[in-house]
């Protein structure tokens, strides 16, 4: 294996045990145990969620292609995936302020593992079925737990600068240290133990259930709307979205926010996609499953080191950094990237095998910017706790991601149709956009 990934993932494992190492907290000891007790608790909850996401995420495209399917058709799934977030996982997540967020993060397991057993199926139908409830999962994931946990954080009297401590470490376990754990246990079932592509479906089934579990036995119901109780669904749905979309037009704090996030994740999703292709322009070999823990440790050291800006700084004081370096990371694809076959065509010389020196400066650039996305995820979620109104905060995060989903939407169906260097390009400028408004 190339000498450069052992270098940039061992320079990143070193940044962050030296992170790691240098956080401590303050406060008094009963109720700094009180609030150890709830932040271990949450941060093994998500951890064991979020495993169930990964497990799925290296062979969903492999598992499509094993039943037969084309890059068509199989594109069509991811946008039914996306689709169903932004507008039944939209519906669903605001439920949870009204019914409960212990209810919602239940509901999330039961779908969640209904969509991986339609795996089990080589049917066009029930693999649709799946994605649509896998969509829904989605936003359940991101709304109601952390929704769930600044309702709990708050009404135990906990200090609001311990709340970015939460969200540092369950960010650096569940979007960290899960993902690496579950990419090699998804790999062993399948590569190993010849268990076939189904396999790491049913293991995140085994390990959603076993969260679930524990948030039955452990978890208090908290709601953000304790009033109009006779309410019907609809009812309920359309107060809230009014009552949400009076928030957001209201306090342009709120408008902003939601303007930044959607922004960044759409240019971080769009990333996912490009990040390979852009690696290897003209198919040279390249060791996914390094770069992947390359990202994933680059995205431990970033929360890591969020948990250390915020205790220093205001979130907002450094967060037009974070969007302004990101939206740098990725421009160098656009400013800096000769493709190995125009190399060819200028030189007469054979395609390398190897990275390209372009390439590895991208890696570089891509790992730099998985670290802002450790710092962006923590960060985000302590802004959205301290402006968004806890009556409707499941429903605006999901109203959130309706631009988001819709993006994605857009560039899975039309990403063949624009250069590589200009869907980065584009990613740029959103970055840029929200570096903008951060100022604002």
């Amino acid at each position: 294996m190339e000498q450069v990934y052992w270098v940039i993932f061992g320079a990143l494992a070193f940044i962050v045990a030296g992170l790691v190492l240098t956080q401590v907290l303050s406060g008094a000891g009963s109720q700094l145990q009180a609030f150890f007790a709830l932040r271990n608790n949450y941060v093994f909850v998500y951890a064991l969620m979020m495993a169930g996401d990964w497990l799925q995420g290296p062979y969903v495209y492999a598992l499509y292609q094993h039943y037969g399917y084309d890059v068509k058709d199989i594109g069509r799934l991811f946008i039914a995936g996306f689709g169903s977030s932004m507008i039944f996982g939209t519906v669903v997540g605001s439920l949870a302020d009204k019914h409960g967020r212990k209810k919602a993060a239940l509901l999330y397991v039961v779908l969640y593992a209904a969509s991986c057993a339609t795996k089990h199926s080589p049917d066009y139908g029930v693999l649709m079925i799946g994605r649509l409830l896998g969509g829904i999962a989605t936003s359940l994931l991101f709304s109601a737990f952390e929704s769930w946990l600044v309702a709990e954080h708050f009404s135990r009297g906990f200090d609001e600068k311990w709340l970015g401590d939460t969200f540092s470490k369950a960010v650096f376990v569940g979007n960290g240290l899960m993902a690496i754990l579950a990419g090699l246990v998804a790999s062993y079932l399948v590569d190993s133990l010849k268990m076939g592509p189904v396999a790491p479906f049913d293991a995140a089934i085994v390990v959603l259930l076993a969260g679930g579990v524990v948030i039955y036995a452990s978890w208090p119901e908290n709601y953000g709307d304790h009033a109009h109780a006779a309410e019907g669904v609809v009812d309920v749905l359309r107060r809230q979205f009014a009552v949400a979309a009076g928030a957001i037009i209201g306090d342009q704090r709120i408008a902003l926010l939601g303007a930044m996030q959607s922004l960044f994740e759409a240019s971080m999703y769009t990333f996912v996609f490009l990040w390979t292709p852009a690696l290897a322009p003209a198919g040279e070999r390249i060791y996914h499953g390094m770069i992947f823990a390359c990202f994933m440790t680059a995205s431990m050291a970033g929360s890591s080191l969020s948990g250390i800006l915020m205790k220093r700084y205001k979130v907002e004081s450094y967060m037009k950094y974070v969007f302004g370096l990101s939206a740098l990371t990725l421009a160098v694809p656009f400013l800096f990237h000769v493709s190995i076959a125009e190399q060819k065509l200028a030189a007469g010389k054979e395609v390398v095998h190897g990275i390209s020196l372009q390439g590895q400066m991208q890696l570089v650039a891509f790992c730099v910017f998985e670290v802002l996305v450790g710092v962006f995820w923590p960060s985000m979620m302590t802004l959205r706790a301290r402006f968004i109104p806890e009556e409707t905060r499941s429903t605006i995060i999901n109203v959130f991601r309706i631009p988001l989903n819709f993006f994605v939407c857009v560039v899975l169906y039309n990403v063949h149709l624009f250069p590589l260097s200009s869907m980065f390009a584009l990613c740029a400028t959103f970055l840029a956009i929200a570096c903008v408004l951060q100022v604002r």
